[in-house]
């Protein structure tokens, strides 16, 4: 075994080369005692040094590791000294949720400066691993392969073993083999990570620092094959409803489906899935918005968890950030969601609609090539749904869901070692539409696709960015003309000279992109990055992936600085300024605003961070719904969080947000949320926490509805006082590494009250008062049961329109109990509890007294699962 360093590029870095062994006697037994014969045979390698915090440090607990492999798996020794070995941390949890103190390390499998696979082991027991892609900016925690590890404290520290199969990594044939690889380990008392290959603070990149691992030849790349079938039964309950054949309040389910991975070729896989079933699922937060804009639910299930960062394909690419971030060709939550088609139903029935679309399949084809090659490809198929109508005994079916095809395909390449990529991307969505009714609800067709290119430069210092993208989607012209008057488009707004609504036209198309220009480390710790990103009027992803908004050009500018080493009571500490502009596709400028940001961690190990928002100019193309565009109030926004020392058995945080509208507009916008958050620890094996947030704003200018009187359009909005609480129960206590039970749960309540009824008459007035009408008391009436506003305008007795009473109270209940035990590597058993409730109450009634009368007044339903698994490989 041989360890050597090698001086490149930067003069503070230095790549460091580790030679291992193949084991020429009996393998190491991997119960992390360190005493098997192999690991004499090769020297420890040592002189870690600390990433964070002090940079560059020498740690206070020193490391060690011996690499050593056979015709199958890797095998990796650790020595973890430690001073004080009674204040090793041995936090138990589930799989990657590395607790306490731990051990990781990173392989480059591929060598391609670009992507790593890690495996981490805590002291516990407690596993854990990622699939890194980008360079080190994206962490995929849902890659669970098999492998071995086992640790153990004893009086100098604690030591560590793991063996992992070359099947669960990728590469191709060679006759010697050079991988990257890094070993980190955290050092929770300390609270410090330090590496065996040091990267400064200012060397931009992850992957690409790695050191290297020689020494490995004579073995062949693994084809893996791993097939997961699995079972689950479960009833659901919930109260009886008179009269209705559907709800007798008992419902049973019982699935069987099957998983699987296939290595077609050493670096080529195919994972597949038959009948999915994703009953163990924790349940999506409660949210409720007034903006109209989408939510953003982020993937719970597995299948499309994995290795999720290979189909991605984000729109904006921009550090900044902003209102696009989430925007992507590719959002699998469309895949088996809700079905959303329409029928009407006649008088007097029932009715049962499923609550998602069945996936009668999907599968990923993913991987890389020795000649930097990769590429992703999903498909999967969802089943045609159906509403049963029940009508006086009669039954009968109507589809709500078309049989549906969903395609995604990527491609890049690397050049260069990495340094630059060129990739490009495509996707598809075709539907079933003939026998049905649903052709003006549906786009028949829907494609989408792009080019990526990325290029650094100066050992990746300077980086450039540029994607673009188009879409295109096709349909009956009634289904084509809602796409154009939708949310994201509102080809129908009237003050929009460069919009119009085609009732005639049979598809959409649209395109996109963003370009940017960044500088990231460097000698002086200072980085920036410019970019610009659009969105033509027909841009439409939402078929398969996430659009907020077509119709849009926005501008960014960050710049940061961090200081590379700790000075006075900071271990660390950054800052960040940033300038957002934004005009629509035809150049109407719309926003303006500048931010600045400031991140601190203290000695005493607390973390803070502060910001602030000048809104300079505001104008929305979506607050009145499709009507002209609104001058929103501009203001001051301000923000700040607060997180105690994370190693205490007991850890609180907060977060503050607020905006106001300042200046001419002072008044109209006042917007507050607090949350606060505690764990608890009290052992070991149980982890408490307690997440309560309250929101409240204060709204001059609301959308409320739309008529039209005397030929003119009435937009007609109004003051509303929200207010939004809701607060996150968990528990998780581990019995082992691989039998956890993990409690959640949430009470939501979310009230609105309107006032001050009023219609725009000059949207873009320079000042609040200026942009509406206020009805005064001979102009707005109730009715008797105030579910009804009535106006007469002209006030000659008669009503000229109405609409109905906005306000709102609703509360709703969800939480999950699951038990998990991984009886056999990635084979498990699931017991599940789900239980969830909604209600509306009274609108008049304040929150808190609302939250604790009305919350379970409404009906609840509880599911019972059984879930088991088993991988055979």
């Amino acid at each position: 075994m041989i360890i050597s360093v090698q001086l490149i590029a930067q003069d503070q870095y230095v790549k460091r080369t580790y030679t291992t062994q193949k084991i020429a006697v009996q393998t190491p037994i991997i119960d992390g005692l360190l005493n098997d014969e192999a690991w004499n045979s090769v020297p420890w390698a040592e002189e870690f040094t600390v990433q964070d915090p002090n940079n560059g440090d020498a740690p206070k607990n020193q490391t060690q590791f011996k690499i050593l492999y056979d015709d199958q798996h890797l095998y990796i020794a650790y020595r973890c000294f430690h001073d004080e070995p009674g204040k090793i941390e041995s936090r138990l949890g589930r799989r990657d949720n590395f607790p306490g103190d731990w051990i990781e390390i990173n392989i480059d499998s591929y060598n391609d400066n670009n992507t790593a696979y890690s495996f981490t082991l805590s002291v516990s027991g407690v596993k854990g691993d990622e699939f890194i892609t980008g360079n080190g900016n994206n962490w995929d925690s849902n890659w669970n392969p098999i492998w071995y590890g086992k640790a153990n404290i004893d009086r100098e520290g604690w030591t560590a073993e793991m063996k992992i199969p070359f099947s669960q990594l990728r590469f191709g044939f060679q006759e010697e083999y050079t991988w990257g690889f890094n070993i980190t380990r955290r050092d929770f008392g300390a609270d410090e990570r330090s590496s065996w290959q040091h990267r400064p603070q200012n060397v931009p990149g992850f992957v690409s620092n790695f050191s290297d691992l020689l020494g490995i030849s004579g073995i062949k790349p693994k084809k893996q094959v791993e097939i997961q079938p699995y079972i689950t039964t479960g009833v659901t309950t919930s109260p009886a409803e008179e009269g209705n054949p559907f709800e007798d309040g008992t419902s049973l389910r019982r699935n069987i489906g099957l998983d699987g991975k296939i290595g077609i070729t050493s670096d080529m896989t195919l994972d597949f899935t038959v009948n999915p079933d994703f009953g163990q699922v924790e349940a999506d937060p409660s949210a409720l918005n007034l903006d109209g804009f989408q939510i953003f639910f982020d993937e719970r299930r597995p299948f499309f968890i994995e290795n999720a960062n290979l189909f991605s394909q984000s729109v904006s690419r921009l550090e900044a950030g902003g209102p696009f971030g989430n925007d992507n060709l590719f959002y699998s939550r469309r895949i088996g969601s809700q079905p959303s088609g329409y029928v009407s139903l006649p008088d007097n029935s029932y009715s049962s609609r499923p609550d998602f679309t069945s996936i009668i399949g999907a599968a990923k084809f993913s991987g890389k090539s020795k000649n930097g090659w990769s590429v992703g490809i999903l498909e999967s198929i969802t089943a045609e749904e159906k509403v049963s109508i029940d009508l006086n005994g009669s039954r009968s079916a109507e589809i709500i869901e078309p049989l549906t095809n969903y395609f995604v395909g990527t491609l890049s390449k690397d050049l260069n070692e990495g340094q630059s990529i060129l990739g490009g991307s495509f996707t598809a969505v075709n539907r079933s539409l003939s026998n049905t009714d649903l052709e003006d609800q549906f786009h028949k067709t829907a494609y989408s696709g792009g080019l990526n290119v990325f290029h650094s430069w100066k050992d990746r210092e300077w980086r450039l960015r540029g994607n673009f993208f188009f879409s295109n989607v096709a349909g009956t012209p009634e289904k084509i003309q809602h796409t154009q008057e939708s949310f994201e488009h509102y080809f129908q707004r009237p003050d929009a000279n460069h919009l119009s609504v085609n009732n005639s036209k049979s598809s959409l198309s649209g395109h996109g992109g963003t370009l940017s220009l960044g500088n990231y480390g460097g000698a002086d710790n200072i980085s920036f990055q410019s970019g610009l990103t659009w969105r033509s009027p027909g841009l439409e992803l939402n078929d398969i992936g996430f659009l907020n908004t077509a119709d849009q050009i926005d501008f960014v500018t960050w710049a940061g600085y961090r200081f590379p080493r700790p000075f006075g009571i900071f271990r660390s500490f950054r800052i960040n300024y940033n300038i957002y502009s934004r005009w629509t596709y035809n150049w109407e400028h719309l926003y303006y605003a500048t931010n600045f940001n400031a991140h601190a961690g203290f000695t005493n190990y607390w973390r803070m961070g502060t910001g602030l928002t000048w809104e300079i100019k505001d104008i929305s193309t979506k607050a009145l719904f499709g009507g002209p565009k609104l001058r929103q109030s501009a203001g001051l926004a301000y923000w700040m969080y607060m997180q105690s020392d994370e190693r205490k058995k007991i850890i609180f945080g907060t977060q503050i947000f607020g905006f106001a509208a300042t200046g001419r507009d002072k008044g109209a916008v006042n917007v507050r949320s607090y949350s606060f958050r505690v764990n608890y620890q009290p052992t070991d094996a149980l982890r408490l926490s307690v997440s309560p947030r309250y929101f409240r704003q204060n709204r001059v200018i609301q959308n409320v509805s739309f008529s039209e009187f005397n030929n003119e359009d009435r937009y007609i909005t109004g003051r509303v006082l929200q207010e939004t609480f809701n607060i996150s129960l968990r528990a998780n206590y581990s019995l082992t590494p691989n039998l956890t039970i993990q409690y959640w749960g949430q009470p939501f309540i979310s009230k609105g009250n309107y006032s001050e009824f009023k219609y725009i008459t000059d949207p873009l007035a320079n000042q609040y008062l200026g942009r509406f009408s206020l009805y005064d008391d001979l102009q707005l009436s109730t009715s008797e049961n105030k579910e009804v506003y009535y106006i007469d305008e002209n006030r000659d007795g008669v009503i000229d329109y109405d609409f109905s009473n906005p306000d709102f109270n609703f509360l709703q209940w969800r939480s999950n109990l699951v038990f998990r035990w991984e009886y056999s590597p990635s084979s498990e058993l699931f017991l599940v509890w789900t239980q969830s409730s909604t209600n509306f109450g009274d609108p008049e009634k304040e929150i808190f007294p609302s939250l604790n009368d009305d919350l379970f007044d409404g009906s609840s339903t509880n599911t019972f699962l059984f879930k088991l698994t088993y991988r055979f490989y």
